[in-house]
C-alpha cells in the first residue's frame, strides 16, 4: 500500500454527497490507484482528454475520482462533452484547466451535477470571482512553492471558496498549505518505477 503523509490528514477535507475527501492522490498510474490509501483520485493528463482512457481510470478506482477533461489541448464542445461523458462514467467531478473559458464552465454546468473543478495558478481576484461566477464548486490551486501564499490570498477576499491545493514534497510544505486554508490536499505519489527500483535493491541484497 502506497500511504500518503500523515500530515495530510489534518486537513478539514470537503464533503461531496456525503464523502469526505480529505487526501487525493494525483495519478493516472492504474497500480498505484488500486494500491493507495487517499480518499480520492485527481485524473489529469497532458493530452487530449479521451473517453477510454477515464473510463478505465473510473472502472479500476475503488475511490472517488476526479477526471480531467480538458480546457487547455481540448476545450469548447469537446470539453463539454467530456463532462457528460465522465459524470456517466461515474465520476465524482470533473476538472478542468487553467485556460478553460468561463462560457464553457457555464455550459458545463447546465449539462452535468458532479462538482466542476477549475485548476487557479494565482490569486487574481478578477479571475477567482468570475470562476466561482460560472459555477466553480472548487479551486485547485497549483501554483508551485507559492500554493500556500495563493492559498491563503483567495480565502482572504472569498472566505467560502472551496480550495483543493497541493501540499508540495515535503511534511512542512503541506502543513504550510493546511494553515493557509486549503480544504483538501493534492498529493503525487511516487511513480512504479521508482517503487521498482527500491524493491529490486532490496531483492538483489536479499537474494545475492
Amino acid at each position: 500500500m502506497i500511504r500518503v503523509p500523515e500530515e495530510i490528514w489534518q486537513v478539514r477535507g470537503i464533503k461531496i454527497f456525503g464523502k469526505l475527501i480529505r487526501a487525493v492522490v494525483f495519478s493516472t498510474d492504474l497500480a498505484v490507484i488500486k494500491n493507495v490509501n487517499a480518499d480520492a483520485v485527481i485524473a489529469v493528463y497532458p493530452f487530449t482528454a479521451q473517453p477510454v482512457i477515464n473510463q478505465a481510470i473510473t472502472m479500476a478506482a475503488d475511490i472517488p475520482v476526479f477526471i480531467g477533461v480538458g480546457g487547455g489541448v481540448t476545450t469548447g464542445q469537446r470539453a463539454i462533452n467530456m463532462a457528460m461523458q465522465a459524470e456517466y462514467q461515474g465520476a465524482l467531478g470533473v476538472v478542468l484547466n487553467v485556460p478553460t473559458k468561463n462560457d464553457v464552465l457555464e455550459s458545463i454546468y447546465a449539462v452535468v451535477e458532479i462538482p466542476i473543478i477549475v485548476t487557479v495558478v494565482s490569486s487574481n481576484k478578477d479571475v477567482i470571482k468570475e470562476r466561482l461566477e460560472s459555477h466553480t464548486a472548487i479551486l485547485n490551486v497549483s501554483a508551485g512553492e507559492r500554493t500556500p501564499q495563493v492559498v491563503s490570498e483567495i480565502k482572504k477576499d472569498f472566505p467560502q471558496a472551496v480550495i483543493m491545493a497541493t501540499g508540495g514534497p515535503t511534511p512542512e510544505s503541506i502543513k504550510a498549505t493546511i494553515a493557509s486554508g486549503a480544504d483538501a490536499i493534492t498529493w503525487t505519489p511516487p511513480t512504479t518505477a521508482q517503487i521498482s527500483k527500491e524493491m529490486m535493491k532490496d531483492y538483489r541484497c536479499e537474494y545475492i
